[in-house]
């Protein structure tokens, strides 16, 4: 018979259980997600299109993007082993994803004021280079931000669902629910054209319509950010590092037991030192993701551009054709996002159902075969010729169009949750941090995002200038990657609802 006061001393000192966290609470947290997406929308739809009003050809337009993975190739990874060890007493994730949200807010000020500073520095004519200058400034600590947040969040929701991989399922589904409503106010926002009549001011000498609008746009997305930010780091009680106790929330983790040589503690050596214990799966869907990002950077560089040149025939300052053609692709992107918001909801019982990779790969196969109508489409409009006579385009090829990219809602709903919920649920078992982790899987993002910004632009002037050609690669990467996630990730077996 056991003895009772020996039973006591062990209950006593046994850690005490961490109490799961409701999913209400998860909700919240993952609602910064939707301040992030609202710039991120006005970002991927308005700013190649800006940039090329101030003077950029379009050969460099995709260069100026360069910022945004060369800062994420390191500033995720560096944030996540930073918050890892974070001994804060506001806890490891929080002040990082406070510190992303006042950095966005500075950022989206710098670039929706870039026509203005540089007509303050002596900017005149077409091209302006104090204003372009001012505007990759504005950028890159956009980009810098977009990482610091994005990444300690999608790392506090790991740290919220512990070992429980459907829970993560779930709280990456509501990261990306959030993202598809920060896309739909976005885009939604980018596709108005009066936003400079509800916000008079914003229109000045070096500032024209366009430019007021976009800069009308960042003044509603520093109100979201702002919104979201509170939403989410006040929704958990965060513990700092190895701090002990009985408490609603446990959040303090053992540190990463990768790293037991001193020499090791160098943020890089680490990082890339993990590289030695993945295993064949984690590699598997490293590959997948680097894939998928090929397939899906071209896409979200040219969207808009895409539409306002190749389907409605204009030029940036040229006439209102590229202006139209820019606010119905934001249009498009809206409705592509109420896609992204509808299988978000759906997609933990899709994956329980079909499993994680099978699910992944069918929706890469149908990007490949979206990227693939758009190269149709392009082909289709230019033998009408309804450019060379300066008309607006057939109202079926706009339908094809925007067709096109509310489709593309349900590959981008799957790109943007399960490969952080397959790399949470296998990289665990290694000893590393969920911050670290995100990093290591953002290495997948941004690396194939560097390729595409420097390749982009000179293989569509090879080819006479327009997008066709980094479409072109797009479907065939977006296709590679889903042969590769639904013949190499395994499917997981039918699993218990969710409660």
């Amino acid at each position: 018979m056991a003895n009772p006061e020996a039973e006591r001393r062990r209950l006593r000192a046994a850690p005490p259980a961490r109490a799961r966290v409701p999913l209400r609470k998860l909700l919240r947290v993952a609602s910064v997600a939707c301040g992030i997406q609202f710039g991120w929308a006005l970002q991927l739809s308005l700013l190649t299109p800006y940039v090329q009003e101030l003077g950029i050809p379009h050969a460099w337009a995709s260069v100026i993007w360069l910022c945004g993975p060369l800062s994420g190739l390191l500033v995720q990874p560096l944030v996540g082993h930073m918050s890892d060890r974070s001994s804060s007493r506001f806890g490891r994730r929080r002040p990082f994803i406070l510190a992303g949200a006042v950095s966005i807010i500075v950022a989206v000020l710098i670039i929706g004021h870039s026509a203005d500073i540089g007509w303050l520095l002596g900017d005149r004519g077409e091209v302006r280079p104090r204003a372009v200058v001012t505007f990759v400034v504005g950028f890159w600590i956009l980009d810098v931000a977009n990482n610091m947040t994005q990444g300690p969040c999608r790392a506090l929701l790991a740290d919220l669902t512990g070992k429980d991989h459907r829970r993560t399922r779930v709280a990456n589904a509501y990261f990306s629910l959030f993202m598809a409503v920060g896309n739909i106010l976005g885009f939604a926002t980018g596709s108005y054209s009066g936003w400079f009549k509800i916000f008079p001011f914003t229109l000045t000498s070096a500032c024209t319509v366009n430019c007021a609008n976009l800069k009308s746009a960042f003044f509603l997305d520093i109100v979201c950010i702002t919104i979201t930010t509170i939403l989410s780091i006040t929704a958990v009680q965060e513990i700092p590092l190895g701090t002990s106790g009985d408490t609603t929330v446990l959040l303090a983790e053992e540190r990463p037991t990768v790293s037991s040589n001193p020499t090791e503690e160098a943020f890089l050596w680490e990082l890339f030192g993990t590289f030695r214990y993945f295993s064949g799966p984690v590699w598997i869907i490293l590959t997948v993701t680097a894939l998928t990002w090929i397939g899906w950077f071209p896409f979200l560089l040219f969207d808009t551009d895409w539409m306002g040149r190749e389907i409605y025939g204009g030029e940036p300052n040229k006439g209102q054709n590229y202006s139209t053609g820019v606010r119905m692709g934001a249009l498009g992107l809206m409705l592509n996002s109420v896609v992204l918001g509808i299988t978000s909801v759906l997609l933990e019982k899709l994956c329980r159902k079909w499993g994680s990779g099978f699910i992944w790969g069918i929706s890469n196969i149908v990007m490949a075969l979206c990227f693939i109508a758009i190269l149709v489409v392009t082909y289709v409009a230019k033998e009408i010729g309804f450019m060379d006579r300066h008309d607006l385009p057939p109202i079926g090829i706009v339908i094809a169009a925007v067709t096109i990219f509310t489709v593309l809602g349900f590959p981008l709903a799957i790109t943007y949750s399960v490969p952080y919920a397959l790399v949470s649920a296998r990289i665990e078992a290694l000893g590393l941090g969920q911050g670290l982790s995100m990093g290591v899987l953002n290495l997948a993002i941004v690396i194939p995002q560097v390729v595409v910004s420097i390749g982009s632009g000179p293989w569509d002037q090879l080819f006479g200038g327009g997008n066709s050609p980094a479409f072109a690669v797009a479907a065939l990467a977006a296709f590679a990657s889903g042969v590769v996630a639904i013949l190499a990730i395994p499917r997981s077996g039918a699993q218990k609802p969710m409660t």
